[in-house]
């Protein structure tokens, strides 16, 4: 029904944005990753999903249509609703996650709050063949990258957490940091986001 939104950015955190069009505001449901695309934007656009429940009706907004492409795909996996798969975005890149998925790592995909095996091997299952009708950039590199990447993530948010820094604080500065530089080993990403936090 909707492709996309333009307008004023009126407010924006890191689950949701208020889109101002023409006077109206769209409160939309968004990413992490979106979030960061869009977190210091005057005006933005958002391409758009539209879900219509009995009991709610939802906006889904994305910086890309690659992102939304992607969700797209994950709803459409049985058991997975909206708020699952913006969760699995907001813990993934589209080319992190479209790597995932075309590698078969389901083990990487559990790592995602909520998300159990049996659904991360579902939607493996599902999905694995489809990657392959979104372009791809270099996905073996990319895998690597991801799960080495992960690693340090992984290793680096629970010594943070052990820290005593909330694990949403650390998880968004970790991204952060990892996406300015993915090499970075667990001591100096542990000691870039204690600078940040």
């Amino acid at each position: 029904m909707y492709e996309y939104i333009n307008g004023t950015l009126a407010e924006v955190a890191p689950a949701y944005a208020v889109v101002d069009a023409t006077g109206i505001g769209y409160f939309i449901n968004i990413s992490l990753h979106t979030y960061s695309e869009i977190e210091k934007a005057e005006s933005v656009k958002l391409y758009l999903h539209h879900i219509v429940r009995e009991d709610a009706e939802m906006l889904y907004g994305f910086s890309s249509k690659e992102e939304r492409d992607l969700f797209r795909l994950l709803i459409s996996v049985s058991g997975v609703g909206g708020n699952t798969a913006r969760m699995i975005q907001s813990t993934y890149s589209p080319s992190e996650l479209r790597n995932i998925i075309a590698t078969g790592n389901a083990t990487l995909l559990k790592n995602v709050k909520g998300l159990g095996l049996k659904t991360a091997q579902k939607i493996i299952v599902d999905l694995s063949g489809k990657m392959l009708d979104l372009p791809s950039h270099n996905a073996a590199e990319n895998a690597l990258a991801v799960s080495q990447r992960s690693e340090a993530f992984d290793e680096a948010l629970a010594a943070l957490v052990m820290l005593g820094f909330t694990k949403a604080a650390s998880e968004k500065v970790l991204q952060k940091i990892f996406k300015a530089d993915a090499s970075l080993g667990v001591e100096d990403a542990i000691r870039s986001a204690l600078k940040q936090l």
